[in-house]
């Protein structure tokens, strides 16, 4: 049962590039489930016992169910859609010393050592012209087409006692020989069967092509890129859809930017979810005072990964809180409110694990060793509501190959439906 679970993650991540990537992955399952896509700039007319959603940017989505008129209030679970990786820039190629190279700017807090000696690809979406139109293309080239190569050891005899990398120096990948290949815009337009003159716009990245896998001595492990975020988007999705509720509005939360700090019109410090809601309410003709009390008894969660406690590095953590890997749902503290979660917050999932038998465990930072922050307390400044964070444990955070656990997903599977459906 577990392994099923996280192969299925595995399989989402590696269709899923990037943020756009993710958006179209979900779709798609929305799509089997029996949701219908709305436009924001479209007229909606909702029905009761409904199923929707709404994407914003092609890189955030929000779906929603629609219960009786009369719904208690909502229940949220929100998780992000991107990663850190090399974004490459506007004139993304750079010819010197016989090779081409691909001129990238840093998206995220990305761990730089990991991305060396890797193959990689591109992927994002690119706009096309077609007349007086524009058009969105999402766009995978799948296959190798970068490295970023180390110095060698020879020519850095420091490198294994500490070395400040140059993300403008050391983190641009090789892509061609000067004479022989191809720009990388003529690949892609080659690809989609487009000229390359009619590529007029592009959100492009550099992703790792490493294949997701479980591993271990009891196959009790995953290494996959990306698990950061998308192991919670996939796990909330599948308990999201398996949910049966008819008293509360269910909504399903994926934004955007969260690894740049959400402030974008597609991150959760923008009006995407606040403007989903009222327009809920409004459709269903609701008025003001039943808005308000629907959100007086509504409730977010908060879903986005949490540190596993490192064995070679245990003076990072706090001594009495050090999640581990396979050991259930995270329940993630900040004093700071980096962490949204309080004492009703924390007694609500832990009530909710307990009545579904998931383990439960607690994540606080060492208190010298303050840590980040999640789109949980960026999206209650606009939509204050009660909320937790939560998350699964895992090594090697904004890594391009991360670590967690293969029991943790089917647990996050189970919560986020009992969530849904819980009262």
């Amino acid at each position: 049962m577990y392994s099923e679970t996280a192969k299925d993650v595995l399989n989402k991540i590696m269709l899923s590039p990037t943020a756009f990537h993710v958006i179209e992955t979900a779709k798609t399952d929305l799509i089997f489930a029996g949701f219908r896509e709305l436009k924001e700039s479209e007229v909606w007319e909702l029905q009761e016992e409904g199923k929707y959603y709404v994407t914003r940017n092609d890189s955030s989505l929000i779906a929603f169910t629609v219960p009786k008129k009369d719904y208690k209030g909502f229940r949220i679970m929100a998780s992000h859609s991107d990663s850190p990786c090399p974004k490459l820039k506007e004139k993304p190629e750079i010819c010197g010393g016989g090779v081409v190279r691909l001129n990238v700017e840093q998206y995220g807090g990305m761990l730089l050592a990991p991305w060396f000696d890797r193959p990689l690809s591109v992927a994002g979406r690119i706009f096309v012209r077609e007349g007086d139109r524009i058009r969105s293309d999402l766009v995978d080239l799948d296959r190798d087409v970068a490295v970023i190569p180390s110095l060698a050891i020879h020519m850095n005899r420091e490198a294994n006692s500490g070395y400040k990398y140059s993300f403008q120096k050391d983190m641009l990948p090789i892509i061609s020989t000067a004479k022989q290949g191809k720009t990388i815009m003529s690949l892609i337009a080659e690809e989609e069967g487009i000229k390359e003159s009619s590529i007029i716009g592009n959100d492009l990245f550099l992703y790792v092509r490493d294949k997701g896998e479980i591993w271990g001595t009891a196959d009790e492990f995953v290494g996959s890129p990306r698990l950061d975020d998308q192991e919670c988007v996939w796990c909330s999705l599948m308990g999201f859809t398996a949910a049966e509720n008819s008293e509360y509005v269910k909504m399903l939360c994926v934004f955007d930017n969260e690894e740049v700090g959400s402030r974008t019109k597609q991150g959760a410090d923008s009006d995407f979810l606040l403007s989903i809601i009222e327009r809920i309410n409004d459709n269903l003709g609701r008025n003001r005072e039943q808005y308000y009390t629907a959100f007086a008894n509504s409730f977010m969660i908060s879903a986005d990964n949490a540190h596993a406690f490192h064995p070679a590095h245990g003076e990072k953590y706090d001594p009495m809180h050090s999640p581990e890997m396979n050991g259930g749902i995270v329940l993630k503290f900040s004093a700071r409110q980096s962490y949204t979660t309080d004492g009703y917050s924390a007694a609500f999932v832990r009530k909710l694990c307990e009545d579904r038998k998931i383990p439960c465990q607690i994540f606080v930072n060492h208190s010298d060793q303050p840590g980040g922050s999640t789109l949980g307390n960026i999206s209650n400044s606009h939509v204050s509501l009660n909320t937790a964070d939560i998350g699964l444990a895992q090594l090697a955070m904004h890594s391009a190959y991360e670590v967690a656990g293969v029991k943790d997903m089917e647990w996050l599977v189970d919560f986020s439906e009992g969530f849904f459906t819980s009262v």
